[in-house]
């Protein structure tokens, strides 16, 4: 995927060995100690001879990224909106089943998504479900049946829950006949699962 490497860092005079990890919002490293940096906390950023520099507050963080350092320099000062990570383009038919935030579907309606609520609209090319617990899950096996070919699914759930799991959600999906092949960051609070017909059933069907 290109977000993770197995690197040194050299911070606070010291230089340590772990492993970095680009996330959606902030930089990782673990190994020989743990440092995280949000990207809201980075002051300057520079790509140069295969170092990545990262400066904050706390001071400079070099992580030897050798030739990922320059695209982990772009993805950080340039981060793709969320429409961008769920895949959605401009022109595509989107179902909401669920309650969403408003601001998502303003900017669907910006993107130029057409865009239907709280009901199933045929060759739709995605549907979102919003799942605040195990009961909304009922509604997965009639979105999964409305899939046409490369159309997705993506059920969209809070972190950290006791009243729904990601094990709840792709055990569901599974069961509804649809395989899980995407995470994404959906917000702070959550997550989202994309869900899509197995190539294999779309190859016996003639649906790609």
């Amino acid at each position: 995927m290109g977000n993770e490497a197995a690197c040194k860092l050299r911070h606070a005079g010291k230089t340590y060995s772990g492993k970095a990890l680009l996330e959606t919002s902030e930089i990782l490293f673990r190994g020989e100690i743990r440092l995280k940096i949000p990207f809201s906390s980075i002051r300057g950023l520079q790509a140069l001879d295969g170092d990545l520099y990262v400066r904050t507050k706390e001071g400079l963080a070099v992580f030897a990224l050798g030739a990922q350092a320059e695209k982990w320099r772009d993805k950080i000062a340039n981060p793709k909106t969320l429409l961008e990570k769920l895949g959605v383009k401009s022109g595509e038919t989107v179902c909401l089943m669920g309650d969403f935030p408003p601001d998502f579907l303003a900017s669907l309606k910006k993107l130029g998504a057409a865009v239907c609520l709280g009901k199933v609209v045929k060759d739709a090319a995605w549907y979102f479900l919003a799942a605040k617990s195990r009961q909304d899950l009922q509604r997965v096996r009639i979105l999964a049946d409305s899939l046409v070919g490369a159309a997705a699914l993506w059920i969209v759930y809070p972190k950290g829950q006791t009243t729904i799991t990601e094990s709840d959600v792709r055990s569901t999906g599974l069961s509804a006949g649809v395989t899980d092949v995407k995470v994404a960051r959906f917000s702070d609070t959550h997550t989202a699962l994309k869900f899509v017909i197995p190539k294999s059933k779309r190859a016996a069907s003639g649906l790609n």
